[in-house]
């Protein structure tokens, strides 16, 4: 007898795996080696995943192009990747079969053993959950990173157990994930993104908030108003904001001229000594004291990361000054949010490139909350024009054909002083693979200058 035909599903109906992506295939080799059956089912007609699933298990039933609805009879439940809409028809008819409809986090959490701190946010998450893990490693703690940020949270399972898992949790994952016992969930900021997935903003708002509802302790942001009324009842938190901090709180101090990362009146580390570059990555670096601190790490290890890291490439990367002007990435920048602090975390005036898909995002917010510092705005991709319009008369605006036509005339417009500013507000996938292969096309335009 084969080893596949030894194998049990795991209930009296075989799991449904929906999506080939990379969130797929790790969920494929999690019940590979948990000897359970699954189908398989992507709607493209040839995912790029299929090849590497054979190689996983050869001989699983796999689905592709237009799903049939009858699937469902013999589905007990189906783990989804992140990407696929809750809107999407399958998962409509499933939902109203009564069939479970769980994320790969969820998986994670019925086998995890080991402690783990769940992170999220609109924006930051990523540097973020970097830091705590360069933290950990400093202080001498063996953590695992993974999630929506590098390994899939469940491929984390398949190496030795940690002292603690860092999962960077998306919207879509928390939506998706019933139970989340999380020893530390970390909420950064909320503004409104992928609301061409979620129904709305309050959709959104409410998958985020399902950060907290297991948890032993929090991390959350001052400047969220909202927050405290989704806490539960007497949970220990801890906060972080660029204003004073009350005691035993994460914040800003200034001291003769100088202004500090802090912790209530205790000066920790000037923000000059911060090697990331902007003031919403001191923010970052605040929540991610505030979580190393509550998973036991020492002080002195947590500040050495901060002076040495210099950021995520393509999250306010330093790329070089030219002629006087300092040219920064902030390809990840992909949403309004994200756009407006990275314009607002710069001295100086701005020449701002942007543009690409914009996932619904609210253009007319980004131009009211940054007029004031850019010089220009330079607008690439589909929906150029939306930025152009909500920019009118506010700011002089030019379309460019592509990245090394934005950065050309950047270069041209920018002064003494200037900074040239990678925030695109939008999603790259109209002219880019993904905001990597954009912000390496931004590198590339700023290495051509002319010196």
């Amino acid at each position: 007898m084969s080893a596949a035909a030894k194998r049990k599903p795991a209930a009296a109906g075989m799991e449904l795996v929906y999506g080939l992506g990379s969130t797929g295939l790790s969920v494929a080799r999690f019940l590979a080696r948990n000897d359970r059956v699954a189908r398989y089912v992507d709607s493209r007609a040839a995912p790029p995943g299929i090849d590497e699933l054979k190689s996983i298990c050869a001989d699983a039933e796999t689905v592709t192009g237009k799903t049939p609805k009858n699937l469902l009879k013999k589905t007990s439940r189906i783990v989804v990747s992140p990407g696929i809409s809750d809107s999407d028809g399958f998962l409509r008819s499933a939902r109203d079969a009564g069939v479970e409809v769980v994320s790969d986090i969820e998986l994670f959490v019925q086998e995890a053993t080991a402690p783990f701190v769940a992170i999220t946010g609109s924006n930051g998450k990523s540097t973020v959950t970097t830091l705590l893990s360069l933290m950990c490693e400093a202080a001498g703690k063996k953590a695992l990173a993974g999630g929506n940020l590098g390994e899939p949270a469940l491929d984390l399972l398949a190496e030795d157990e940690p002292e603690f898992y860092l999962l960077e949790l998306s919207s879509f994952q928390l939506q998706r994930t019933a139970h989340l016992p999380a020893k530390v969930a970390v909420l950064l900021n909320i503004s409104p993104d992928h609301l061409d997935w979620h129904a709305n903003e309050d959709e959104y708002r409410q998958a985020k908030y399902r950060i907290f509802d297991q948890a032993e302790a929090v991390v959350v942001n001052r400047a969220d108003d909202q927050v405290d009324d989704h806490l539960p009842k007497d949970i220990h938190k801890v906060t972080f904001g660029l204003d004073e901090p009350e005691a035993d709180q994460y914040g800003l101090l200034a001291d003769e001229g100088e202004w500090f990362l802090a912790r209530g009146e205790q000066l920790l580390l000037s923000v000059a000594d911060v090697a990331m570059v902007g003031s919403h990555n001191h923010a970052n670096a605040l929540a991610a004291l505030a979580a190393g601190e509550l998973i036991g790490l020492d002080l002195s290890s947590m500040l050495q990361v901060l002076n040495e890291f210099p950021g995520l490439p393509h999250r306010m990367q330093s790329v070089g000054r030219i002629a006087g002007a300092h040219y920064i990435n902030d390809s990840k920048a992909t949403n309004v949010g994200a756009a407006i602090a990275s314009v607002e975390s710069v001295d100086g005036p701005v020449v701002l490139i942007a543009g690409g898909q914009g996932k619904g995002g609210d253009f007319d917010k980004l131009a009211t909350a940054t007029c004031g510092r850019l010089r220009a705005a330079l607008l690439i991709g589909e929906d150029a024009p939306l930025l152009e319009e909500a920019y009118q008369d506010l700011v002089p605006t030019e379309h460019a054909a592509d990245m090394c036509a934005a950065v050309e005339r950047a270069a041209e417009l920018a002064e003494n002083g200037d900074t040239v500013l990678l925030a695109p507000a939008c999603a790259s996938f109209d002219q880019y693979a993904n905001y990597q292969a954009r912000g390496d096309a931004f590198c590339r335009a700023v290495e051509a200058i002319p010196r």
